[in-house]
């Protein structure tokens, strides 16, 4: 780490081991927001998409014939045949089945789905088998399902919870970034997130190397011709993974300073208890490692301000 005067006038600590003390101390136990839970207008969106079809499907509902009913309707609207992998929770449009394995050799036919597929008789009998062999027909047939609109509601809630875990580092950016731009507007600087290389190059014409073509720094602070790199990540649990997060980091810090630019890591979470002594390498070798109890507390603005 680099010393700061700022770790003495914020958090009254006045060397390393008093900082990381400090950091260990404060990590949060939690950065749930109210959008953790359920992204609606996601939902939502992707529910309108298809609202219209699903509305269609509600004819099959308590149909006896259902598999005459379900290949008449998929004859007159080869579109709703797209609509099966969403019934069944999938969000992926082709499937290789495993369709027989007691004659000696595994059996594996293909079904797709795809939008705007044009399926023909034998596509249709495909179609209708494997919505039969999922249960899907039974299902409208049976007049337990009251409404396939509200099911696919259901259907996409349970889909979106899924994403929880990524939410935890969209918080930790959101956070972040509402720390970050008032101190940006007080202190006139530039701030760019998801900065990359050309973006970097086009809107300030600075240059900036990266270590694989993919890198999105989260945050880009230009102040005059000083720039600072920014990462964040929230981790909530433990585990063999945060030893390897902060090798990385590592590395990216000294590529960064490399070239000449700041490079500021800003994690949190208490799975860093289980993995201390990960976190206190990184500490030491990073110049700037800290958590949000230590942005609040004007840290950030601080090297924002001062460092070059």
């Amino acid at each position: 780490m680099k010393v700061l005067s700022a770790y003495e006038h914020h958090i009254e600590a006045s060397n390393p081991s008093e900082v990381f003390r400090y950091l260990v101390a404060t990590l949060n136990e939690s950065i749930t927001y109210w959008d953790y839970f359920v992204n609606w207008e996601k939902v939502l969106g992707n529910l309108g998409d298809v609202e219209i079809d699903l509305h269609t499907l509600n004819y099959l509902i308590g149909k006896e014939n259902i598999e005459g009913q379900f290949k008449t309707l998929l004859t007159r609207q080869n579109s709703l045949a797209r609509l099966i992998p969403l019934l069944l929770a999938c969000r992926d449009t082709g499937f290789r089945i495993l369709t027989d394995f007691a004659s000696g050799k595994l059996v594996y036919e293909t079904f797709t789905f795809q939008a705007g597929q044009i399926f023909t008789n034998t596509d249709i009998e495909k179609v209708t088998r494997f919505a039969k062999e999922t249960g899907l027909l039974e299902l409208f047939r049976s007049k337990r399902l009251r409404s396939v609109p509200d099911y696919v509601l259901g259907v996409e809630v349970g889909l979106d919870s899924n994403g929880r875990k990524n939410r935890s580092g969209s918080s930790m950016e959101k956070i972040i970034e509402g720390l970050l731009v008032p101190i940006c507007n007080k202190q006139n600087m530039l701030l760019m997130n998801q900065a990359t290389s050309e973006k970097v190059k086009e809107e300030w014409g600075m240059d900036l190397r990266v270590d694989k073509s993919s890198r999105r720094f989260d945050f880009a602070v230009r102040r005059n011709n000083t720039l600072f790199l920014i990462e964040t990540n929230y981790y909530g649990g433990g585990g063999s993974k945060l030893k390897a997060t902060a090798g990385e980091y590592i590395s990216l810090h000294e590529f960064v300073v490399g070239q000449g630019h700041k490079f500021i890591w800003i994690t949190d979470g208490q799975g860093w208890r289980s993995a201390l002594r990960p976190l206190y390498e990184a500490f030491d070798r990073i110049e700037y490692t800290l958590n949000i109890r230590m942005v609040l507390n004007g840290i950030l603005e601080y090297i924002l301000v001062h460092e070059s």
